[in-house]
């Protein structure tokens, strides 16, 4: 299949379209699976509509293609593929989207908290690749073996 990027339409989302709310319940539910009791932290539709979280959503036509938040302090949050539209650069484009939108924003620097182990390997690369590097805890969040914090300096 071909790259997505220069066909994709990302937009800010209400997150009451069907599809994307199984998106969101996709995410939540693998974050869970792939990470021990207690130690997930992805947003449900709750969080994610809460105050200062602005949502994206990517679409090829009319197929959802993949989701991504940033909190207004400059958190990365939930960003997922659908599974339709995997190794086709969404992510890379969303986070490239969400990037501009802090720069826009005049954050100096935008933050993620995410797992570890192969199955977050992905996206730590995506990361990595747009220059994210390592950092400590923030916000509310601690340390552990099942979690790592990255951050991107904007200026």
């Amino acid at each position: 299949m071909p790259d997505l990027p220069g066909r994709l339409t990302i937009r800010v989302d209400d997150l009451t379209d069907p599809r994307v709310r199984e998106l969101v319940a996709l995410h939540v539910g693998s974050m869970r699976a792939e990470s021990p009791p207690g130690t997930s932290y992805a947003l449900d539709l709750t969080g994610l509509t809460g105050p200062g979280t602005t949502v994206w959503t990517a679409w090829d036509g009319e197929s959802l293609a993949g989701m991504v938040a940033l909190s207004a302090a400059g958190e990365l949050k939930s960003m997922r593929t659908h599974p339709g539209h995997l190794r086709r650069g969404v992510a890379a484009a969303l986070l490239e989207h969400a990037l501009a939108a802090a720069r826009e924003r005049g954050l100096d620097r935008v933050v993620l908290e995410t797992g570890t182990g192969p199955p977050f390997a992905p996206a730590l690369a995506l990361y990595r690749s747009a220059g994210f590097t390592d950092r400590g805890p923030f916000g509310d969040y601690a340390a552990g073996p099942d979690n790592q914090f990255l951050e991107l300096r904007l200026s």
